[in-house]
């Protein structure tokens, strides 16, 4: 039962991460990407910039910062699976980003923070 509750807060997470980027203007592309590099949790865009968004989660703060979970091997998976993101779908010649948004708490009480630019391409 605990991984199915995993699973359904990691979604909502997410879900929650993608109101707050719609909120802003941002147009959800994609999901869940997953290739034999990696996964990206949300792809959006706005204007000629495509974003790759990593979602991090925490029950509640005690647990401490989620956005310190994203470690150095995860930033290159998701950097990998963007790149090949936009090979596959011919997106080459956009401007790219990559953010992270943590999520603390649940429900209507959860905190979402958005880090624009959180780190870059740069292996």
């Amino acid at each position: 039962m605990a991984n199915i509750d995993r699973r359904a807060y990691g979604q909502a997470a997410e879900d929650a991460a993608v109101s707050h980027l719609e909120s802003l203007g941002y147009r959800l592309r994609d999901r869940n990407f997953h290739c034999r590099y990696g996964e990206v949790d949300v792809i959006v865009e706005k204007d000629d910039l495509v974003c790759f968004v990593e979602v991090r989660m925490r029950s509640h703060a005690a647990w401490g910062d989620p956005a310190h979970t994203v470690s150095f091997s995860k930033q290159r998976k998701v950097v990998r699976a963007a790149l090949h993101y936009l090979f596959r779908h011919g997106l080459g010649d956009r401007m790219i980003r990559f953010d992270v948004i943590t999520v603390v708490g649940r429900g209507d009480r959860a905190k979402v923070e958005h880090l624009p630019n959180a780190f870059d391409a740069g292996m």
